[in-house]
């Protein structure tokens, strides 16, 4: 499924949920032909993101929709500006309106989140990586804000990466019997799959050297130090990410020794929503 089709579910299931068996409120008080206008007002500082959705979601709820761009996203914005314009039915908008906020709010504040760890370590060679903490049916557009904020998406789910983490390894019985396996099932099942494998310790590292078939290590929970004299043992054989207790204030340490990501729960999971408003435009 590609991010069109997974966006047009999204959207059908959230305006069922929303309108229900009818937007009584609307439906009460305005005429069925009546046609709108109404603009998007940013309310806060921040990196904007969502408007693509927003489009989206207005054409997909009606196709004639006249959407007019004043900003795009992954741009900066500013407390009084706009973002867009739509002229559409009254009953498109109002019925889009919370939809589109709740999207581009959400979204907006996961993309400045991220943008402000990302321009952190600008100067260095390690990338920002989100996970899969993310909310139930809406990680979709929490990974895109990622991207918009200057991050990058580690994997989707659990279909499209294998990634053995503790729990994994302990169920299975050890580091090296896990490894073998993943690596089998790949050859087996699912050729080009890539294998991710968690350490808790340098002597982890160590293990996952000497069975290799792996593609990249994940040093959980490692300090700074412990990271570059993980990245000496693995000596560019594999890709490096660190993960665990790495925030604002210490990210550029963890930058400095090299690793190639850093993945960050707190991206989406810590983000707060920005505050905009779709405003009626009377003509």
């Amino acid at each position: 499924m590609n991010y069109d089709e997974h966006l047009s579910i999204l959207v059908d299931a959230a305006f069922k949920e929303d309108v229900g068996d009818g937007d009584h409120s609307t439906l009460s008080c305005i005429s069925a032909d009546a046609k709108g206008k109404a603009i998007l007002k940013i309310k806060q500082d921040g990196i904007l993101a969502g408007v693509d959705v927003a489009k989206k979601i207005f054409l997909i709820k009606e196709p004639s929709s006249k959407f007019t761009l004043f900003k795009k996203d992954g741009d900066q914005m500013k407390f009084g500006e706009s973002a867009f314009e739509v002229e559409a039915s009254v009953y498109t908008i109002l019925q889009s309106e919370r939809l589109v906020l709740n999207c581009m709010q959400r979204m907006s504040g996961i993309a400045t989140l991220t943008h402000q760890y990302a321009d952190k370590i600008k100067d260095y060679k390690t990338k920002i990586l989100d996970t899969r903490k993310t909310t139930p049916n809406f990680r979709l557009l929490e990974k895109e804000a990622v991207k918009i904020g200057g991050g990058m998406n580690h994997r989707f789910g659990l279909y499209d990466m294998i990634m053995l983490k503790d729990n994994h390894i302990d169920y299975c019985g050890g580091m090296e019997k896990a490894i073998n396996k993943a690596y089998d099932y790949v050859q087996t099942k699912k050729p080009g799959l890539k294998i991710e494998v968690e350490t808790r310790s340098i002597d982890d590292v160590k293990k996952v050297i000497a069975v290799g078939k792996v593609d990249r290590i994940m040093l959980d929970n490692f300090s700074p130090e412990q990271i570059t004299e993980a990245l000496k043992i693995i000596n560019n054989k594999y890709e490096t990410e660190a993960s665990g207790g790495i925030n604002l204030e210490n990210i550029i340490a963890y930058a400095k020794t090299g690793v190639d990501y850093i993945s960050i729960g707190a991206l989406i999971h810590q983000a707060k929503s920005l505050d905009l408003s779709l405003k009626a435009v009377l003509m």
